[in-house]
């Protein structure tokens, strides 16, 4: 039900008193509605109008029809000027407020109320006014008759069309904002009343119902509606144009913002119109109702089910956004008339329609997306600028449900890997599992023939840890494998073994996997990873000149300092496993050379002496190794007792034995080394050891005539030769050597 209200200037009213006042109401007004009202009751005429009008004068002024809402109810209010009050003076109006129950206009436009049968000329006689059971619509402004009026306005100056795309946009805009009006500026009010209704049908009711509107005031700036008439005296006099108003001059019929292309929703409405389509403007109802943020996709999706191929991809976007939001409430009807829509649609919106129509069972609609995403997908491969970009691809498809071609997907991202492939970690991680390979195929092709700054700006840590877990793919591109396995083993010396196995097994001899190799063993292997390389590749390794010296630079760095970890288990079960697999070349010769340390600092005196002069003789050997071998093996020997050094030397040849007796005689400290004394109690005890060494090589008849002028001037002291008289005691023999020794300088020197 609805209550009526009347108001107007009165002699004496209800209460008795004078002026303006309500005259008449439905009884059982809710409460509030009266105050509720009041706010809205006001009229001025345009000031362009007649000061002094007579009653013919009077129908020329423009009637007011508003409509709001008041704490929830559906306000309609008409006002008309009625010129003269009871007193003879001018500025009477008279407003019939009509306040319904909020579910009174469902199914109706307010704007179809313009010429309802219910509105009165002049205020009731009566005080009491029936309640009103129903609200009927005027039939000046039904859709057929609008239609009809636009498409004769259309021979106009203007297109009413285009004014009325623009329009709507403008209401959509603040229907979305929830502030600001659109100002519709004419001297004919019906033709503001007209310009209305076809918006109010233009929306959906649910939308309709939130336009307020007016038909006229005369102060559109202060106007609280979202639609608001006035003349164009009145704007023109308007000394602020709020910044937040769009206005349009209905007398030309030009938009608010001609430079401005309307939305593709504003044009499927015009359209609609033009066409007479009110099932149109249901559809884009029911799709999506007025400012919610898929209208876009609705208008674009009503027109893919009418076969127009000139939706946007940004359009396509905006359906493909619908149909993710609306599922299953997307109505029966677009599945049937979307088919003949499919051969136009990108691949995003394809895809979700196929998604959908697949859910709700519309076989024939998801079989076409299902070819257009087949054939969509295979144009986006050929066009794809980066990994990601084919990954993208890939997923759609298999969202899809559609197959995509693995020589395809390989093609494309090789194409797209020549360029670069930065984005690598996170394609593979995207990449549809049945297709991973065929992308990997491609970048590695694509790698392959890429230029050298190209791979190795596409080549980083990570990436070639990427690459590396599909090591077997990488065989068939030398160039991509060689780089990936040096960074592997350059930076994770634990799969240094493995990286050598994986470019050994690249069966090439480009120079490249050397490269690599060396790369790789820049450090040179332990003694136990040497070992576990010469069992894992051994006959490999001696044709490969990057491989073959490692055991050799193994030793070397064994060597160091003094040789003294050549004699560790280890190290010589490596250098037996060197002789065993690799007996030519330097590696297998440092290897007996490390063999002959062994002997030489173990075994005795005879063999010691023979492993001694392998290791001097040592041709082809590093000649690091072969010096620091000797020279810590006559360190490790200068340790044994006296007697084994003797025979030991004996044993020697002469070249062997002076340079043995020049590394012993080096070992001594400086003050032994020279003769000189004092000494210390060690010191004293190295040099009465290696005279006495000199003593027994001299008896046994072997002499080095280096090794005897250092003991003569070591013992030629008095206090030396008692220490060493000392030390002899038990040796008869050896003193009386020792005296000899001491008598042939005298004798040297008398001689001089």
């Amino acid at each position: 039900m609805a209550w009526q209200l009347h108001y107007t200037s009165a002699r004496r009213g209800p209460t008795g008193r004078a002026g303006f006042q309500f005259v008449a109401e439905t009884p059982g007004l809710p409460d509030g509605v009266r105050a509720g009202v009041t706010p809205y009751l006001s009229y001025r005429p345009p000031p362009d109008a007649p000061l002094s009008p007579d009653d013919s004068e009077l129908g020329g002024f423009p009637v007011s029809l508003l409509y709001d809402r008041v704490d929830g109810r559906p306000l309609l209010l008409r006002c008309r000027y009625l010129g003269r009050d009871y007193s003879g003076r001018y500025g009477n109006f008279f407003a019939h407020a009509v306040v319904a129950e909020p579910d009174e206009l469902e199914g109706l436009r307010p704007a179809e109320l313009w010429h309802a049968p219910h509105w009165t000329h002049d205020p009731a006689p009566e005080t009491v006014l029936d309640r009103l059971d129903d609200l009927t619509p005027g039939a000046a402004l039904d859709p057929e008759a609008l239609a009809a009026w636009l498409a004769a306005s259309s021979s106009g100056p203007g297109d009413p069309y285009a004014l009325l795309g623009h329009l709507i946009d403008a209401v959509a805009d603040v229907l979305g904002r929830g502030h600001g009006r659109v100002v519709l500026v004419s001297d004919d009010v019906e033709l503001i009343a007209r310009w209305i209704a076809v918006v109010s049908y233009s929306l959906p009711v649910d939308a309709a119902a939130r336009l307020s509107f007016v038909t006229y005031t005369a102060d559109p700036d202060g106007a609280a509606q979202r639609l608001v008439g006035t003349t164009p005296a009145i704007w023109a006099a308007a000394q602020h144009h709020a910044s937040h108003a769009s206005a349009f001059d209905l007398r030309d019929g030009v938009p608010g913002d001609a430079r401005k292309r309307a939305s593709r929703f504003a044009r499927t409405v015009a359209a609609c119109w033009r066409d007479s389509d009110f099932g149109g403007l249901d559809a884009l109802g029911e799709l999506a109702p007025l400012n919610d943020p898929a209208q876009e996709g609705a208008a674009a999706l009503l027109a893919l089910c009418r076969g127009d191929a000139t939706v946007t991809p940004g359009e396509e976007a905006a359906a493909a956004e619908l149909m993710s939001r609306h599922g299953s409430a997307i109505p029966e009807w677009v599945w049937r008339d979307l088919v003949p829509g499919v051969p136009s649609m990108g691949l995003d919106l394809a895809l979700a329609v196929h998604e959908r129509a697949r859910a709700a069972g519309a076989a024939e609609v998801a079989r076409q997306c299902s070819l257009r995403v087949t054939d969509r997908a295979l144009d986006a491969l050929a066009k794809a600028s980066s990994l990601r970009a084919v990954v993208a691809t890939a997923g759609v498809a298999e969202r899809a449900g559609v197959p995509l071609d693995p020589t395809e997907v390989t093609a494309s991202a090789a194409r797209c890997a020549r360029a670069g492939a930065a984005d690598l970690g996170k394609a593979l991680t995207g990449c549809p599992t049945a297709l991973r390979d065929a992308l990997l195929d491609g970048v590695i092709s694509g790698l392959a023939d890429a230029g050298e700054p190209q791979r190795a700006a596409a080549l980083t840590p990570a990436n070639c840890d990427l690459l590396y877990e599909h090591a077997e793919r990488l065989r068939t591109a030398p160039a991509v494998a060689c780089a990936v396995l040096a960074s592997i083993g350059r930076r994770t010396p634990e799969r240094r073994i493995a990286v050598t196995g994986e470019l050994l097994r690249i069966g090439d001899d480009d120079p490249e996997i050397d490269a690599a190799l060396r790369e790789v063993w820049e450090t040179p292997p332990s003694t136990g990873e040497c070992a576990a390389l010469l069992d894992a590749h051994g006959k490999a390794m001696a044709d490969r000149p990057a491989l073959a010296g490692l055991p050799s630079r193994t030793f070397t760095r064994l060597a160091f300092p003094g040789g003294e970890r050549l004699a560790e288990p280890a190290a010589l079960r490596l250098a037996e496993r060197v002789r065993e697999l690799m007996p030519d070349g330097r590696s297998g010769r440092d290897a007996a050379l490390v063999q002959a340390y062994g002997k030489a600092i173990t075994a005795g005196p005879a063999r010691a002496a023979r492993a001694l002069a392998d290791i001097t003789a040592a041709d082809g050997a590093t000649s690091q190794l072969a010096g620091e071998a000797f020279a810590g093996a006559a360190r490790r020997l200068a340790q044994r007792p006296p007697a084994f050094r003797a025979e030991l030397l004996a044993e020697l040849s002469g070249t062997a034995r002076a340079r043995v007796g020049a590394q012993w005689t080096a070992e001594l400290p400086s003050r032994a080394r020279a003769g000189r004394a004092p000494l210390r109690g060690a010191e004293i005890e190295q040099r009465n050891e290696l005279v006495e060494v000199v003593l027994r090589l001299k008896a046994g008849g072997r002499s080095d005539p280096a090794l005897e002028a250092w003991a003569r001037a070591a013992a030629g002291r008095w206090l030396a030769a008692k220490q060493l008289d000392s030390h002899l005691a038990r040796s008869p023999r050896l003193r009386t050597a020792l005296r000899d020794l001491l008598a042939e300088d005298d004798s040297a020197r008398r001689g001089r």
